[in-house]
């Protein structure tokens, strides 16, 4: 059994983006002591660790480390390696933007750090709702992966297994955004964009960016992305048009 102290305290993923800041305020409004994880796996767009620096200060949270990881190595995929980022909606099928095994990583690496800080739980913002059809973000890959971890891990064999907490998993971006503003999370601080240029600015057209934009809109919550100049003026004269404004 964890002591009440134990039970208080949480691993967090975050990526810098609006899910998991979103979920860190979910966290800390539930009570937890958050420790903040986030992962430089080699990406090829490093402003979203610069943003997942802010955020953690900005919401409070007990400590932020990184550990890297290079998944260059591997490639494969829009995000580490020298292919281009579709620039369209979100389509069927899995797109080039999903990075191999990416969550499964990301969540060892956590689960592995709350059993050394002692959190009883792991808080990730896996969203199987709105989102660009990632295997690993499913319900079903969260419901097998916790019983992995249950099964290999220290804590999980003597009977405390650490859990892991989805709170996004069956919400709309719409919901996700109102959940978040109700909370205090400062959405300008954060950066999803799949193509943003040196300074971090969205690129308006990824799948990313199109799902942030449409749910900003169904939220009815002004959006407080920063585009770049091309995506700026298309979104000014494009007020109506969900193919040609941008956000995520």
């Amino acid at each position: 059994m964890r002591d009440t102290h134990e039970q208080n305290r949480a691993v967090v993923l975050l990526s810098g983006g609006l899910d998991s800041a979103t979920v860190l305020a979910m966290a800390r409004d539930a009570g937890r002591e958050c420790h903040c994880l986030s992962v430089d796996y080699s990406q090829r767009h490093r402003c979203e660790l610069d943003a997942a620096a802010r955020v953690a200060t900005h919401l409070g949270a007990a400590s932020h480390r990184t550990v890297s990881v290079d998944l260059r190595a591997i490639g494969g995929n829009a995000l580490t390696a020298e292919i281009d980022v579709p620039k369209h909606s979100p389509g069927s099928g899995i797109p080039v933007t999903y990075v191999p095994a990416r969550n499964m990583l990301f969540l060892s690496i956590a689960v592995g750090l709350a059993e050394v800080v002692e959190a009883a739980e792991v808080y990730v913002g896996v969203n199987a709702v709105d989102y660009s059809g990632y295997p690993d973000c499913r319900p079903e890959f969260i419901e097998a992966f916790a019983a992995a971890a249950a099964l290999g891990t220290k804590a999980g064999v003597e009977g405390a297994a650490v859990q892991l907490c989805t709170p996004l998993v069956e919400l709309s971006k719409a919901a996700i955004i109102r959940t978040g503003v109700g909370l205090g999370v400062d959405y300008s601080l954060t950066v999803s964009c799949y193509d943003p240029d040196e300074q971090g600015r969205a690129c308006g057209a990824c799948d990313s960016c199109v799902l942030r934009r449409r749910g900003f809109e169904a939220a009815g919550v002004g959006d407080p992305t920063r585009y770049q100049p091309e995506a700026a003026r298309a979104a000014s004269s494009n007020p109506g048009d969900p193919e040609k404004r941008g956000t995520r």
